[in-house]
């Protein structure tokens, strides 16, 4: 951050000085610190950044001051849910078709429909076991808790274990693949999972 008599000034913004000289919007860029410093400019370090949706910004030792927990669980699950019933709405049309004329809502739908609520039923109570602010930022900045949708098409959600599996069952790895540093990659196009192996340093 620059200052300018202790007013911060932005970069690629023309500014005036107080005996009334102006300098153009490219000037802090090209300028050297000997230059800024002849007119009275000093750079301080940016104030940290904070995620405002869960904190309210840091006290005078530098810690992150939290919102209020029970509040933010209360906002993130109705959040939650209110997502959920977006992603519903597009196909909400077929139950009324349904019910009009009797032509099947696609089972592929109905899986569908289902994974949401049981995804949503799963974040919802992972929210609300969260004991801090800082706990419940992490999950919900997390791509478990982003993510409604199988890593591939052919996976199915297991509505016991909430967990996304792949059709065919992941081998488990050897030791000596272990020591080399191996690992199962799912291949989506032959339904198989495939072994990889990184080349060895020379």
């Amino acid at each position: 951050m620059f200052l300018l008599n202790g007013t911060p000034i932005a970069l690629d913004v023309p500014f005036r000085t107080p005996d009334g000289i102006q300098y153009p919007a490219n000037w802090l860029r090209l300028s050297t610190l000997e230059q800024k410093e002849e007119i009275g400019i000093t750079e301080t370090p940016d104030d940290p950044i904070h995620d405002q949706r869960f904190y309210w910004g840091y006290d005078s030792d530098g810690n992150l001051i939290p919102k209020d927990h029970t509040q933010l669980t209360t906002q993130w699950s109705e959040q939650t849910r209110t997502t959920a019933g977006t992603l519903l709405f597009p196909t909400d049309w077929m139950f009324t078709r349904e019910v009009d004329n009797e032509t099947p809502v696609p089972l592929t739908i109905k899986t569908a429909r289902q994974n949401i609520r049981i995804l949503c039923n799963q974040k919802v109570t992972h929210i609300g076991i969260t004991t801090t602010t800082s706990e419940l930022a992490t999950y919900v900045t997390s791509s478990e808790y982003s993510s409604w949708t199988a890593p591939y098409p052919s996976w199915t959600l297991n509505p016991l274990t909430v967990v996304w599996e792949a059709p065919v069952i992941k081998p488990e790895l050897t030791e000596a693949e272990l020591l080399a540093g191996s690992s199962y990659k799912w291949n989506e196009e032959e339904l198989e999972w495939v072994l990889e192996t990184p080349e060895p340093l020379t």
